[in-house]
C-alpha cells in the first residue's frame, strides 16, 4: 500500500477528485494548506501599498492506494492538476505499513 499527497492549486483540486474518481479511486481527504516552494511566495499591492505573501495557499488531497493502483492514480493527479507554471504543486508518495478501518477493525488491503 502506499499513501499519496499531493499539494496542487486550489482550483485544480475539484478537476483531481474527478480524475481520481474516473480512474476508479475513492476515500481522500483534502486538507486547505498553505506554504511555498521554489516560487518563495509572491509580492502584491493593495491601495498603493506592497506587501509580500510569503505563504502560497493549496490544496493537500491524501488518498492511499494499493500498490497495483499507484501508477494510474498519478497519472490522473499530474495529468489533472498540470498548467505548466511554476506552482502547479508537489507529489509525495510514501509506503504505509498498515490501514485500520475503524468501525470494523478491518486492517490492510480490505481496509482501505
Amino acid at each position: 500500500m502506499k499513501k499519496i499527497e499531493a499539494i496542487v492549486r486550489h482550483h485544480k483540486a475539484d478537476d483531481v477528485k474527478a480524475a481520481l474518481v474516473a480512474a476508479g479511486l475513492q476515500g481522500m481527504t483534502v486538507s486547505e494548506v498553505r506554504g511555498f516552494g521554489r516560487q518563495r511566495g509572491k509580492t502584491e499591492t493593495y491601495r498603493g501599498a506592497e506587501y509580500t505573501v510569503d505563504f502560497v495557499p493549496k490544496v493537500k488531497i491524501e488518498i492511499v492506494v494499493d500498490d497495483s493502483l499507484l501508477q494510474s492514480a498519478l497519472t490522473a493527479i499530474v495529468s489533472s492538476a498540470k498548467t505548466g507554471q511554476v506552482g502547479d504543486g508537489k507529489i509525495f508518495v510514501s509506503a504505509l505499513l498498515d490501514v485500520i478501518r475503524v468501525r470494523t477493525g478491518e486492517s490492510g488491503i480490505t481496509a482501505i
